[in-house]
């Protein structure tokens, strides 16, 4: 056994390549998770670090990673801050939440990253798309920035493919035979700049339902779509309004699980049966979504955190990393879709 085991002593004891290595040890996608999982069993076997950043990071430093969001209570953040942990904890780091202003439904003052300042050894910015002038006031603390669901131009961003799964989501829907498609939004904030908005997750999801909808012959008119604040009050709020609109609905695409689950209730309180009369198929695989048997496209949030927080590390001690680490998607079909009714409700 070599003493000081290096990653391609890993690679040869586990049959695979030095690539593979990395990417199973840091949590990237692309390798399976047989492969991952005997990666990290010789790893452990040879006594090899996982983690170069964990090795490399002199003393000196304030060992404490900034976390700046604005929401604990969506799904999204927190599974996202919940996997960052995971993976900070074990190289002796802590997380320092900052959250800022961002009330839903109304515009939201500019984030201050004043407080980061002299504290923290690098930055994650988890899930909110941020003006050129918020951008230049994180880039003014000094330290490297690693971006989560939404990033700022040449950064390291860790994220899914938002309009390849909207893509996916409606084409289930267009499959079941569904011919009116309606889109539940999340709301973004519209003082930002066009192409911060385009870049936004939430955007792109509208995208992929739009294009989908028109390349199948369909209507993707503005009228089956309401765009209203994240969550699942919104969700029904938003729901209400779309069914009072477009009553020949028969499927929602909602941007995410919680808008879904509002959407769900709102179908309800108008007594119609979901998917009989009304299917509904979120984003996220929001484990609660269970309860109402929600179909979802389900993204790995919490491995999302992780990756970004050992890239994160990674770029601390200057060693490289992908600056577009994209995670998959997959259908996960839990009963709230079905083929329309024959007879119209």
């Amino acid at each position: 056994m070599t003493v000081n085991p290096g990653i391609s002593d890993v690679a040869r004891a586990a049959g695979v390549s030095t690539a593979s290595v990395s990417r199973a040890l840091r949590g990237l996608p692309g390798v399976t998770e047989a492969t991952r999982a005997r990666v990290l069993e010789t790893a452990h076997a040879l006594g090899y670090v996982a983690s170069p950043s964990a090795a490399s990071l002199a003393s000196g430093r304030m060992r404490t990673v900034g976390i700046l969001t604005p929401w604990v209570d969506h799904f999204f953040h927190a599974a996202v801050i919940e996997g960052a942990e995971r993976a900070l904890r074990p190289l002796g780091f802590d997380a320092l939440l900052h959250t800022f202003d961002a009330n839903r439904g109304r515009p939201r003052r500019a984030l201050d990253a004043v407080a980061l300042h002299r504290r923290v050894d690098g930055i994650l910015v988890v899930g909110v798309a941020l003006g050129p002038d918020e951008i230049a006031a994180i880039d003014a603390v000094g330290v490297p920035v690693v971006y989560v669901g939404s990033g700022a131009p040449g950064s390291v961003l860790v994220r899914i493919d938002d309009e390849a799964t909207a893509r996916a989501a409606t084409a289930h829907l267009v499959g079941l035979g569904h011919r009116v498609v309606g889109h539940l939004a999340a709301s973004w904030d519209d003082g930002l700049p066009d192409d911060v908005r385009h870049a936004a997750p939430a955007w792109r999801r509208l995208r992929g339902w739009r294009e989908t909808l028109r390349e199948a012959g369909l209507d993707a008119v503005e009228d089956l779509v309401v765009t209203g604040p994240d969550g699942v009050a919104g969700g029904r709020a938003s729901a209400a309004q779309l069914l009072d609109r477009r009553p020949d609905v028969t499927a929602l695409f909602a941007a995410t699980d919680e808008l879904a689950m509002g959407a769900v209730l709102a179908a309800r309180e108008r007594g119609l049966h979901v998917p009989g009369d009304l299917s509904v198929i979120g984003v996220d695989g929001h484990p609660l979504g269970e309860l109402v048997s929600l179909t979802t496209m389900a993204q790995p949030a919490v491995e999302q955190g992780a990756a970004a927080a050992r890239a994160l590390l990674d770029v601390v001690v200057g060693l490289p990393v992908d600056d577009d680490i994209v995670f998959p998607t997959r259908l996960e079909d839990r009963g709230s879709t079905a083929p329309p009714r024959l007879v119209p409700r």
